[in-house]
């Protein structure tokens, strides 16, 4: 007997299992399904890094928003009932441990702040009014957060300035035009 060829045993009577000519067992994946796969976890992937950044542009937008938010807040409540010198307010905010952790402190400057995309953050006093100016915004976090802004008295400077809330896209995206922004937000 062929050991190769496999076997049926019926009640001691054994004959050879018939195959079809030419045909072979099959093992592992051919390279059309191996480029299949790749093709498919290459797309999946994409998707996947897509989302993300989505996600996490999202998040950058929904950081700035808090980080004025909270720069605006402390600026009104150290200088309540007074007005704002005109000067620089960043050093008086950093003594007084108002200004969100997010921001990077300077080494080099007691009074400098900087945002996540290495923009100078200033604080300034204007009498009346005090002004953030937010600098190196990206475009699509500029458009966010200046669409769903509020409470501020105007965000920009000049034609294009934002003075009622919310802004509209159209206002936002014409606000903030670069790939990197300088915007300047006016609270009183």
């Amino acid at each position: 007997m062929n050991s190769m060829q496999p076997q049926r045993q019926f009640a001691g009577v054994s004959d050879k299992v018939k195959r079809p000519v030419g045909a072979q067992r099959q093992r592992g994946a051919s390279l059309l399904e191996a480029i299949a796969y790749l093709g498919v976890a290459a797309v999946v992937v994409l998707g996947a890094v897509s989302l993300l950044n989505g996600a996490f542009g999202s998040a950058k937008a929904n950081q700035t928003s808090e980080e004025l938010v909270s720069l605006r807040t402390a600026a009104r409540k150290l200088y309540l009932g007074q007005s704002y010198p005109a000067q620089s307010l960043n050093a008086s905010l950093i003594a007084a441990g108002a200004v969100p952790a997010t921001l990077v402190r300077s080494a080099a400057a007691a009074d400098g702040l900087t945002n996540s995309w290495g923009g100078a953050v200033t604080v300034t006093g204007v009498g009346a009014t005090f002004t953030i100016t937010y600098a190196a915004l990206p475009k699509d976090v500029c458009i966010n957060v200046i669409s769903g802004a509020s409470g501020w008295t105007q965000i920009g400077a000049g034609a294009n300035a934002v003075t009622v809330f919310p802004a509209t896209a159209a206002n936002a995206t014409a606000q903030c035009a670069a790939d990197a922004n300088n915007i300047v937000f006016t609270a009183s």
